[in-house]
């Protein structure tokens, strides 16, 4: 028992020593309603704990013994209360070893408790739970006795310096004619003291210089590095012409804003192109922003840039793109097949002597699968034009088709009518008229 004590003591003191009293609870009174219960008590003394709790045998109050209690709180630190309280109740007390001498033996029970009521939070909260133990005595008719109470409670902050206070303890015996029991109690304490307002100490202000500003820009001299010439807040009063940031003392470019890590100076362009060093990928060499500096590449060294060429890959003169020029031999095969392409009169059916030629082509395009093919449609200018439009459209579509029909994709065959804008000879003569009358055919190996 005397460790217990002394643990509460220790802790005590250390809670004490180390809190700043902030929240330290006011001299209070209180009023309590009490439950003593010797029953229970005497009940787990007899068969333990556990076998109370089964047979339901605890917390009735038909078991209990009512009392009031008054008592006398004091913060001794923001976590712990020393709390006095005088208890009386009405009732039968169990002496041990002694028997009652008949079945209604009541009288006045008084007991005196000094607690220390060590609080898990202080009395800025609404709610804090709190341990107790301290020492206690009776009076029952003859007997005195002593006990030390040890309990668990609750404090609810009802508003300013007020609180409900719950509190359960378990009563155990020091001397002889004592009992076990368990007390309960809820109460109200309210402050019988008002809180100390400190009153603010008022200190004289010194008379102080005013500061001085020689240059007068809103730097004052003692942080001013350049107390003599007018600058800026942000550079510690020195000037900075260009406003990069950059005191024009340390500014290599003082009239051009630029960055600290070229000592003031833009970042560079080396090669004039309009891209800075920084973001060029070909430093020395003039190029575009969208190739990172650099200039468009040419992949197959052709001398036709990619963006023009349409044979990255392939080399190949400007003229055709980009692209290998089709050899002479088989530019020839294909305009001798498409002078030899006919149509019924006024019709875009295909006459079958144009079928040989045509097949020709179609030999070609599948010898060489990178070639692609435009057909194009003329005509005379005998009669209305719009129908020669018409007319010239579907010759050419109708060669298209053929050339698919033999297994050539429709994505390596393109056909335009051109009606009577395109003559190839003059439309006054018969032999004029006859050449205009005519299907080109143009083999290319790009798209």
């Amino acid at each position: 028992m005397k460790k217990i004590l002394l643990s509460l003591f220790t802790i005590t003191l250390f809670v004490t020593a180390f809190s700043q009293n902030q929240y330290k609870k006011l001299p209070s009174l209180g009023i309590h309603f009490v439950l003593n219960d010797f029953k229970t008590a005497t009940d787990v003394r007899s068969i333990g704990l556990a076998n109370v709790i089964k047979a339901k045998q605890y917390g009735k109050t038909g078991r209990m013994n009512a009392g009031i209690a008054i008592s006398y709180l004091q913060g001794l630190s923001n976590h712990v209360d020393f709390a006095g309280t005088l208890t009386g109740s009405y009732l039968d007390y169990p002496i041990p070893g002694k028997t009652s001498s008949s079945s209604n033996n009541n009288n006045l029970l008084l007991e005196a408790v000094a607690t220390a009521n060590l609080k898990l939070l202080t009395d800025k909260y609404c709610v804090s739970p709190f341990l107790t133990l301290g020492v206690g005595a009776s009076k029952y008719k003859g007997y005195y006795n002593a006990f030390i109470p040890a309990g668990v409670g609750i404090q609810v902050k009802l508003f300013d310096d007020v609180f409900a206070l719950l509190n359960s303890q378990y009563r155990i015996p020091v001397t002889e004619n004592a009992a076990y029991h368990f007390y309960h109690s809820f109460g109200i304490a309210a402050p019988i003291a008002k809180r100390k307002e400190v009153a603010p100490v008022v200190i004289a202000p010194p008379v102080i210089e005013a500061p001085k500003d020689r240059d007068g820009d809103g730097v004052l001299d003692a942080d001013d590095k350049c107390p003599d010439v007018a600058g800026i807040a942000s550079l510690q009063g020195c000037p900075d012409k260009d406003g990069d940031g950059i005191t024009d003392a340390d500014d290599k470019c003082p009239d051009v804003a630029g960055l600290a890590r070229y000592q003031g100076c833009p970042i560079p362009d080396t090669d004039k192109d309009g891209i800075n060093d920084e973001e060029d990928k070909c430093v020395n060499v003039p190029g575009v922003a969208r190739y990172q500096g650099c200039p468009i590449p040419d992949t197959d060294k052709d001398g036709v840039n990619d963006e023009e060429d349409k044979c990255v890959n392939e080399a190949g003169p400007a003229s055709n793109f980009g692209c290998p020029v089709i050899n002479e031999v088989i530019i020839k095969r294909i305009n001798a097949a498409a002078k030899n392409v006919f149509f019924a009169t006024g019709s875009a059916k295909l006459l079958a002597k144009s079928f040989k030629p045509l097949n020709d082509v179609v030999k070609i395009l599948n010898e060489n699968p990178s070639y692609n093919l435009t057909v194009d449609g003329h005509t005379d200018d005998t009669g209305d034009a719009a129908k020669n439009q018409t007319l010239s459209d579907d010759r050419a579509a109708s060669v298209a088709a053929y050339l698919e029909s033999k297994g050539i994709t429709a994505d390596r065959l393109a056909s335009a009518g051109y009606g009577e804008d395109k003559p190839a000879a003059d439309n006054k003569t018969a032999a004029g008229r006859a050449l205009n009358r005519r299907v080109e055919m143009t083999a290319r190996n790009y798209k």
